[in-house]
């Protein structure tokens, strides 16, 4: 007897009206923390990130009116496991406005250990000095390796380290949702 291979369990923590309740929480909290959206800047972090921010932005154009900059952070060569990865896939970064003297928001999916992070920090810093940067995540799911915090959480999701998260945007995938997955 053969046996068969076991197959990973999931089970959805947030729906598509869920994900967008946290997103428009988020953006209530941005506009209120900062005083409005004045010289506030999105920078999605490739992939989820990107649509996270743009999403974030349409948000803030309907509560304040306010149209913000969105750029593209690709931290591929800014990791600090690019040895162990084999060949890196480079796919660009865009931020065609200037940080300095704003404050800028970092948009991401999911947070880990902090290392993606403390990578994107590294690679806006080379665009300037922006007043001040905020970090936004859907996902919070613990287990840092440094110390590194989210000012907005779409949802904290305590998991164990055989738990991976997944992040599903329509953009990309099709649908909206998160799941958590068990190996």
């Amino acid at each position: 007897m053969t046996s068969r291979p076991r197959l990973r369990e999931k089970a959805q923590v947030l729906d598509d009206a869920a994900l967008d309740r946290a997103l428009t929480r988020i953006a209530h909290e941005i506009l209120e923390r900062n005083g409005g959206a004045k010289d506030l800047a999105f920078v999605g972090l490739r992939t989820r990130g990107v649509t996270l921010a743009q999403r974030l932005n349409a948000k803030i154009a309907s509560i304040d009116g306010a149209q913000l900059p969105v750029g593209t952070l690709d931290i591929t060569l800014y990791r600090d496991d690019l040895d162990m990865r084999g060949a890196p896939v480079i796919r660009g970064t865009d931020i065609p406005f200037s940080i300095k003297n704003k404050t800028v928001v970092l948009v991401d999916d999911v947070l880990y250990t902090g290392r993606t992070i403390r990578a994107a920090l590294d690679a806006l810093i080379e665009f300037g000095r922006p007043k001040a940067i905020q970090l936004i995540v859907l996902v919070d799911r613990g287990h840092r390796e440094l110390p590194i915090k989210a000012d907005y959480v779409g949802k904290n999701l305590p998991t164990s380290l055989s738990q991976s998260v997944q992040v599903h945007l329509t953009e990309i995938d099709g649908r909206d949702e998160v799941e958590i997955r068990e190996s």
